[in-house]
């Protein structure tokens, strides 16, 4: 106004004993950093978990003495490896987008549990800026995990026990997927519906990842899948969201129960993606080709029906059942199915489809 010969209608005045006041530039927040010992105690807490339950699988006690958990270790290294690669696979990637995260959580389960653990998690402490760097991210622990449970089920797989089909006392199974069935059909030329498998602990291990996969891609709220969604559709996700919901609430009914229990946990957490940062910049034609892989991979790791009840069918008087293994020479090859110094020995088989438990 100075320039127009006037003066401001108020101007700021300080007494002469009394200084200016100076302005400091804001002062850093100094983050704490924090040891890795939670994740060591818990890595270690849910490697026992795992070892008991692998054992019990084994037909070992893993309570009689502390050296039966070596009967566990085939099933647990391979478990725990699956999980650390999908842990870390979206570390590194965050690592790579600036995004801070934390070492992964793992989380053990009662040795009851058939597999010994509820998982693992990071926590991501800042939110990826864009929808490119949340899909690499979201999308990396299920493929880093996949790239290890596959070669883990077609070694157990090659140590797995091929039984035929026939009458049995009953007992909780395990489904199939479109990809364990294929590689199946390419490890022992046979598929789950004709036979039964008995599987070997890698094996089962292997099917576990694969169901952990199935369960990280859902494309609800902030799982992997909900990243991967958000990723691709933008504010369009929470209709994929709930259309899937209904989907998962329908099998609840129709095919495994335990969806139910996964339909609340999900409506509980939160349905919706929280927006990014820049959140109207589409995937690049890249990241969309490796995203509709990603769906892919989610339809061949899904299975309707994880985990069943087969009833038991009655074997009349007289009746015979061939049985066939697929053992090798002991002469050239040694027996091939010991675990944890012990001969596996088969369980009963059942005339339904699945793998016995």
């Amino acid at each position: 106004m100075r320039v127009f010969r006037r003066q401001p209608a108020v101007e700021e005045y300080y007494p002469a004993t009394a200084p200016a006041p100076t302005w400091a530039p804001p002062t850093p927040r100094v983050r704490r950093q924090r040891g890795p010992w939670l994740h060591v105690i818990l890595f270690a807490a849910t490697f026992v978990t795992t070892s008991m339950a692998g054992a019990r699988e084994a037909g070992v006690d893993p309570f009689a003495a502390v050296g039966n958990l070596r009967a566990g270790f085939p099933f647990s290294i391979t478990l725990m490896s699956i999980l650390l690669f999908h842990e870390m696979g979206h570390y590194m990637l965050s690592r790579v987008h600036g995004v801070r995260a934390s070492l992964p959580y793992f989380i053990p389960a009662p040795p009851i549990f058939i597999a010994g653990t509820f998982g693992a998690f990071i926590r991501m402490e800042s939110a990826p800026r864009s929808r490119r760097a949340l899909f690499d991210v979201g999308a990396a622990g299920p493929w880093a995990g996949f790239m290890i449970a596959v070669p883990a089920i077609v070694v157990g797989l090659k140590m797995s026990q091929v039984l035929p089909l026939g009458a049995n006392a009953g007992g909780d199974m395990l489904g199939e997927s479109v990809i364990f069935s294929l590689l199946s059909r390419l490890t022992l030329g046979v598929l789950p519906d004709d036979v039964m498998i008995q599987l070997h602990p890698i094996a089962m291990a292997g099917w576990f990842g694969l169901f952990v996969t199935s369960l990280n891609l859902l494309p609800v709220g902030q799982l992997d899948g909900g990243h991967v969604t958000y990723a691709m559709f933008g504010p369009r996700h929470r209709w994929v969201a709930r259309a899937f919901l209904a989907v998962v609430l329908f099998l609840s009914t129709q095919g495994w129960p335990g969806w139910l229990f996964w339909a609340v946990l999900v409506t509980l957490l939160g349905l919706d993606h929280p927006p990014t940062m820049d959140w109207w910049t589409p995937l690049d034609g890249r990241r969309r080709l490796a995203a509709w892989l990603t769906v892919a991979l989610f339809v061949l790791t899904f299975m309707p029906a994880p985990f069943w009840f087969s009833e038991a069918k009655p074997q009349f008087e007289g009746e015979r059942t061939p049985v066939a293994f697929n053992l090798p020479s002991p002469r050239r090859h040694g027996p091939r199915f010991v675990f944890g110094g012990h001969p596996i020995v088969p369980r009963p088989t059942t005339a339904a489809k699945g793998i016995p438990l």
